[in-house]
């Protein structure tokens, strides 16, 4: 792999002291930063393979989406007045239509998740979805990185779930001997809702096992604490807890309802963390709102993802800092609790440390991988600024973003995918999309 000098940029590192370089330069060689710091410190680029100045633009971490389902792009736009955070609204305009779902659908919907979500300067996400043998290979084909999670949904059927827990497993030891940036996790898809008890403590078992995350939806509303506050007194949270299930490294996904006893749960545990999908939130017409300041300042991991695009419609995290950043001052009464600098953390860094991946990635530091993104400051909203993180967060767009390198590997060059031509997958994408819901409507006849 060639090494690569990028000089005269905004080099926004994300370190543990946010250091800044106006005019400055990172290097990289067979896939790892080799260094980065100031104009006046510059290697000479006629040492590198490649040198390439960039003025105008901000180089930073590669953005990290904390949690999607990238296989769902097929129900983009059909999930309209409908609310995915509930039982009856995810079950009917999600649940029943997937039952069409074949193998073959997956591999098309991923590749063009994909391709969207680098081409906004995702380099990594988290995603928990069903053929996840097929998401991870259409992943490891993008040259992203990615923690698949295979989820397990039981809806009361034993066998069913006793069987999804045997193909996880067979997953996991699968993926992890395989060789690539895709790491296998456990994915039940929610606790009491739609995994009992007992599948539960047998998946906590399992992760622990294998030495895997699990990650869950959690805390979505008030059908979550339902059960267990009739069978225990308890939330889902604190049930979970009981039975051991924060003894690993737990990523939960949504928490827009939590008590402080929860929160304290969550600061405890030793690897626990939460993905705030603040626009799939909003846009489900829940009242409650993550906790982040809370969560924050109790010591908890809070990341940040898209969730799918059915309940998005976009794998922009750019967009999804804003409405992140918006949403916590409505819910604070209080103008920006959160910061720029800390939402672009919760994007980068954070989103590395809650999948346990901040000693690789997240941030640009000497040995780190060369995931790394630039976007171009010089066009539309981006004029002359003090606080070029605040721009980035509330003027910006992922369509902004030029390049992005995974591993040293540039995937995306002057906004065009290296690896894969977008109007194929497109194109392959858009046939899969027709068979899928002629499957749907046809099944939909025939009941």
């Amino acid at each position: 792999m060639s090494s690569v000098l990028i000089f005269d940029v905004t080099v926004l590192t994300v370190d543990a002291q946010n250091t800044v370089f106006d005019g400055g330069w990172v290097s990289f060689d067979d896939g790892r930063i080799t260094g980065t710091g100031p104009k006046a410190t510059m290697p000479n680029p006629s040492d590198f393979d490649e040198a390439i100045a960039l003025p105008g633009h901000l180089v930073m971490p590669g953005l990290i989406n904390a949690h999607t389902h990238s296989a769902m792009v097929l129900f983009r736009g059909r999930s309209e007045g409908q609310s995915l955070l509930t039982m009856d609204g995810w079950y009917n305009s999600i649940r029943e239509p997937e039952l069409s779902l074949v193998a073959s659908d997956i591999g098309p919907a991923v590749a063009l998740s994909c391709a969207e979500m680098v081409l906004s300067g995702t380099t990594t996400f988290c995603d928990q979805y069903f053929f996840a043998e097929e998401i991870a290979a259409a992943a490891g084909q993008s040259g992203l990185r990615a923690v698949v999670a295979y989820g397990i949904v039981q809806l009361g059927d034993e066998a069913r779930g006793e069987e999804e827990l045997a193909k996880a497993a067979a997953f996991i030891e699968q993926q992890r001997s395989a060789d690539g940036r895709v790491i296998p996790w456990f994915g039940p898809h929610a606790p009491y809702v739609d995994n009992s008890e007992d599948l539960l403590r047998a998946e906590v078992a399992m992760a622990v096992k294998y030495g895997v995350g699990l990650h869950l939806h959690m805390a979505c509303g008030p059908e979550d604490n339902a059960e267990t506050m009739a069978r225990y007194g308890m939330t889902a949270t604190q049930a979970l807890s009981r039975d051991g299930f924060f003894a690993g490294r737990v990523h939960a996904a949504h928490c827009l309802e939590l008590t402080d006893e929860d929160i304290a749960i969550f600061a405890a545990a030793p690897n626990a963390s939460i993905s705030h999908n603040a626009t799939a939130g909003l846009r489900s017409g829940r009242e409650g709102i993550c906790p982040v300041v809370k969560l924050k300042a109790a010591g908890v991991v809070v990341a940040l993802g898209t969730d799918n695009v059915a309940a998005n419609n976009s794998y922009d995290m750019i967009a999804e800092m804003r409405v992140a950043g918006l949403v916590a001052s409505h819910r604070e009464g209080v103008a920006q609790p959160i910061s720029s600098a800390e939402l672009i953390r919760m994007a980068t860094i954070d989103g590395a440390r809650a999948l346990g991946l901040d000693h690789e990635t997240g941030s640009l530091e000497v040995g780190k991988a060369a995931d790394i993104i630039a976007i171009d400051m010089r066009g539309p909203g981006y004029s002359e600024t003090p606080d070029f993180e605040t721009v980035l967060v509330y003027s910006g767009s992922g369509r902004d973003v030029v390049h992005v390198w995974v591993a040293g590997e540039q995937l995306v060059r002057d906004r065009m995918l290296q690896r894969q031509d977008f109007a194929e997958i497109r194109a392959t994408y858009s046939r899969t999309y027709r068979d899928f819901w002629s499957r749907v409507e046809l099944a939909r006849e025939v009941a």
